[in-house]
């Protein structure tokens, strides 16, 4: 567990070096979030679900996870309605931060560190990736639209975005079982190499350019945030997988350690691509990074059969 925070720090503290020695500037941080975005991220989809077993989607933990996803989200929703008051993509970004999980750089090795077996975080990182992040994209992609788009338009724009599109073809060939040719694989998976590291360093830019966390305004917005990240949804994970779905022991752990998990960078990267939400996602993503070791620390102390 520790690795996993510790490999994250230190890539957002090379970021922020970068920053203070002026190597990179927020331009930079921009043409990393781009880079992410339309080019590393849908490679990573790629290479990440034509390994993966998504038959594992079907599964209590799935079930857990979207219950705590749906209920999560759902609140900061309504917070948003009634208090907020912010559009449809600033409420996306919102509701993002605080019920999408950093299921990869840190779920893998949470799983594996902490219940172990890395199979465990499966379930919730396929549901964010076939479902939860293309239907946001195509939230965002109405929210910021002038004009309200036809329906047909709307049906179709998730195969014009690369990260579905990414995700879209790593899902077939998991499902045919087929192999990308050596020839493509290995660039591919250089490229996708790409995805983290450039999302991290431009957090780490952001951090040191751009406001303080904290200090950009919308402090009521970040505490709801955060507090429905590290309680509210892990809390979920634990009510709707003991009492709803019968689950103990060390399934129970999982689902309540991987509801756990801090705000996931790539909305980060959203939010700069959008222009929405961009500093209260930045502020989420530190916020819960720093709380959720402890958090995960007394789930599994607790849980751990």
């Amino acid at each position: 567990m520790l690795a996993g925070f510790a490999t994250i720090i230190a890539l957002i503290a090379l970021g922020t070096l970068l920053a203070q020695l002026r190597v990179l500037d927020l331009e930079a941080q921009r043409v990393l979030s781009r880079l992410a975005f339309y080019v590393a991220s849908p490679a990573l989809m790629v290479v990440t679900l034509a390994g993966a077993d998504v038959h594992q989607v079907l599964s209590a933990n799935l079930v857990a996870s979207a219950a705590a996803f749906a209920v999560t989200a759902g609140l900061y929703v309504l917070a948003s309605r009634l208090a907020f008051r912010h559009d449809l993509a600033r409420t996306t970004v919102g509701a993002l931060s605080a019920a999408y999980v950093n299921a990869g750089n840190l779920g893998l090795p949470i799983a594996a560190y902490v219940l172990g077996d890395a199979a465990l975080v499966a379930p919730t990182w396929l549901l964010q990736l076939l479902v939860l992040q293309p239907l946001a994209l195509v939230l965002l992609d109405v929210g910021v639209s002038e004009r309200r788009p036809p329906l047909r338009s709307v049906l179709l724009r998730p195969l014009s975005t690369p990260l579905t599109v990414g995700s879209l073809v790593g899902l077939a060939l998991s499902l045919t079982g087929a192999r990308v040719p050596s020839l493509l694989a290995d660039p591919l998976e250089l490229v996708a190499g790409m995805a983290v590291p450039a999302m991290l360093i431009a957090y780490g830019i952001s951090l040191r350019l751009g406001p303080r966390p904290g200090t950009g305004g919308g402090a009521a917005e970040l505490t709801v945030i955060t507090a429905l990240k590290v309680v509210v949804m892990p809390a979920t994970a634990y009510l709707v997988g003991r009492f709803a779905l019968g689950m103990e022991g060390a399934p129970l752990l999982a689902v309540t350690v991987l509801a756990a998990l801090p705000t996931a960078q790539n909305i980060f990267v959203h939010a700069t691509r959008y222009d929405r939400g961009v500093v209260v996602s930045r502020d989420a993503i530190f916020a819960t990074t720093a709380l959720s070791v402890p958090v995960i620390a007394t789930i599994a102390a607790l849980l751990t059969p």
